[in-house]
C-alpha cells in the first residue's frame, strides 16, 4: 500500500530540498571566482550569459515536468516497458531540441546582443562563455528526464544526488580551471560543460541498468512508435512549455514595473524577490514529491489514497510556508544588511520586508496544485489557469503601481499568486474525472 502520510511526503521531500539549495551555490561561486579577478567585465559577463542559459534550459522544463507525471502513472500500473518507453520517447525530444539550440547558437548570440548592452571587453568574455556553453544543452537536458524519471518512481534520494554531483562537480572543475590553469571565464564555462555531459553519461547508464532491474529492457519499436502516445507527450510538454514562458514573464513584468518607480526601486526588489525565490526553492521540494506520488495514485484509480495525499502534502506545505514567513519576520533586517552595504537600499529594502514575510505562505498553495496537476499531467488546465492568471495579472499591477507605487508592485505580486492557486483549483473536479475512466 503506498503511503501517504506528512512523515512520508517529508522523506521524500528532504533530499530534493538539498539538492535545490546546491542549484544556487553554483551561481554564488561562479561569482566569486569572476568577482576576484582584475577585470569587472569577467563578473558583468558570466552574470548576462549564466542567466541567458538558465532561462534557456529552464524555458524547458517541461522535459522534467512531463517525464514526472507520465513514469508515476506508468509505475502506479505496474507497467514498467511503457515507464522505459517514456525515458526513451523523451530523450529523443532531448537530441531534437538540443540540435535545435546548438544549430541556431549564431542566431541566439547575437539576437542576445540586442537585448543586453555590453562593453566591448565585456562582450568579448561573454562570448567566449556563450561558444562553450552552448554544447552543455544535451547534457543539462537530459538531467531533466534523469531526475523526472526518480521523481516519477519516488525515489527522490537518486534524483537528488544527481543534481547535487552536478553542482558540486561544477564547482570543483571551475575552481580548478579558473585557479590552476587561468581560463578566466572560460573556466566556468568548461566547468559546467564537462560536468554536465560527465553526470548525465553516468546517471544515464544507471538509469538504464535501474530499470532493467525492474524489468527486462527490450526495445519494442511498435510500442516505442506509438504515434497516440507521442502527441500526448507532445500536447504534455507544450502546455508546459507554454505555461513556463508566461511564469517566466510575469517575473520579468516584476522586475519591469520596479524599473518604471526608479533604479533604487529595482535593487531594493531585487533583494526581496531573491529572498522570496530562495523560500520557493524549499516549498517546491514539497510540490516535486507530491507529483510522483499522485501520478502513481491515479496509476493504481486509487481516489482516496490521492485524497490522502493532497490533503496532507497541504497541511505540510502551509506550515513550512507560515514558518518560512515567521523566521523572515524575525530576520529580515539581518539578512537585508547581508546584501547589501548600502543604506538607502537597505532602508527601502526594508520599507517592503512585509511582503517577503506574507509571499511565502500565500505562495505555498499555488506551488502545491502546481505539483498536483503536474503529477497527473492536466497540462492543459495548468496552461489555461496560467494564462487566465497572467492576463489578469497585468492590468492589476499596471493600476496598482499607478496607484500605490511600489507597494502596487508587491500586492499585484501577492493577487497573482492568490489567483494561480485559485484557478488551478477551479480546475480539481477534472482530476477526478480521470479516476473514473
Amino acid at each position: 500500500m503506498q503511503n501517504s502520510s506528512v512523515k512520508y511526503i517529508l522523506k521524500l521531500s528532504i533530499p530534493i530540498f538539498f539538492a535545490n539549495l546546491a542549484i544556487p551555490m553554483v551561481g554564488i561561486i561562479d561569482t566569486g571566482l569572476m568577482g576576484n579577478l582584475d577585470n569587472v567585465s569577467y563578473l558583468s559577463a558570466t552574470s548576462v550569459a549564466a542567466n541567458l542559459f538558465s532561462m534557456i534550459f529552464w524555458s524547458f522544463g517541461f522535459l522534467r515536468m512531463g517525464t514526472v507525471g507520465l513514469v508515476s502513472q506508468a509505475y502506479g500500473k505496474e507497467d514498467y516497458s511503457e515507464v522505459f518507453n517514456i525515458i526513451l520517447r523523451n530523450l529523443v525530444f532531448v537530441l531534437v531540441i538540443s540540435l535545435i539550440i546548438i544549430s541556431l547558437q549564431s542566431y541566439i548570440y547575437r539576437l542576445s546582443l540586442n537585448i543586453f548592452e555590453l562593453s566591448e571587453t565585456t562582450e568579448k568574455f561573454y562570448q567566449d562563455y556563450f561558444q562553450i556553453r552552448i554544447w552543455s544543452a544535451p547534457g543539462e537536458l537530459t538531467l531533466y528526464i534523469i531526475t523526472g524519471l526518480f521523481i516519477g518512481l519516488q525515489k527522490t534520494k537518486i534524483s537528488s544526488l544527481a543534481i547535487s554531483l552536478f553542482s558540486i562537480l561544477n564547482i570543483i572543475l571551475s575552481i580548478i580551471f579558473v585557479s590552476k590553469f587561468d581560463l578566466n571565464i572560460k573556466g566556468v564555462a568548461y566547468g559546467t560543460l564537462f560536468s554536465a555531459l560527465f553526470i548525465s553519461i553516468s546517471f544515464l547508464i544507471y538509469t538504464f541498468l535501474y530499470l532493467n532491474r525492474m524489468s527486462k529492457l527490450k526495445i519494442k519499436f511498435d510500442e516505442l512508435i506509438d504515434l497516440k502516445k507521442i502527441k500526448n507527450i507532445f500536447n504534455i510538454n507544450i502546455n508546459i512549455f507554454i505555461r513556463t514562458i508566461l511564469l517566466t514573464f510575469s517575473f520579468l513584468w516584476f522586475t519591469y514595473l520596479g524599473s518604471q518607480i526608479g533604479e533604487d526601486y529595482i535593487a531594493a526588489n531585487a533583494i526581496l524577490i531573491n529572498l522570496v525565490f530562495l523560500s520557493a526553492f524549499i516549498l517546491d521540494a514539497y510540490a516535486f514529491s507530491t507529483e510522483g506520488m499522485v501520478g502513481y495514485s491515479l496509476g493504481k484509480k486509487d481516489i482516496t489514497l490521492f485524497k490522502k495525499i493532497v490533503q496532507n502534502s497541504f497541511i505540510l506545505s502551509s506550515i513550512t510556508g507560515l514558518i518560512i514567513s515567521i523566521i523572515y519576520f524575525l530576520i529580515n533586517n539581518y539578512v537585508i544588511n547581508l546584501m547589501s552595504d548600502i543604506e538607502k537600499i537597505r532602508n527601502l529594502s526594508s520599507s517592503y520586508a512585509v511582503w517577503l514575510i506574507i509571499m511565502p505562505l500565500i505562495s505555498s498553495f499555488c506551488f502545491q496544485f502546481d505539483g498536483i496537476f503536474i503529477g497527473v499531467s492536466q497540462t492543459k488546465e495548468l496552461r489555461n489557469a496560467m494564462i487566465f492568471s497572467v492576463f489578469s495579472y497585468l492590468p492589476i499591477s499596471i493600476f496598482l503601481t499607478g496607484l500605490m507605487g511600489n507597494t502596487g508592485v508587491w500586492i499585484s505580486l501577492c493577487i497573482f499568486m492568490i489567483l494561480r492557486a485559485l484557478s488551478l483549483y477551479y480546475y480539481m473536479d477534472r482530476i477526478y474525472l480521470k479516476f473514473n475512466k
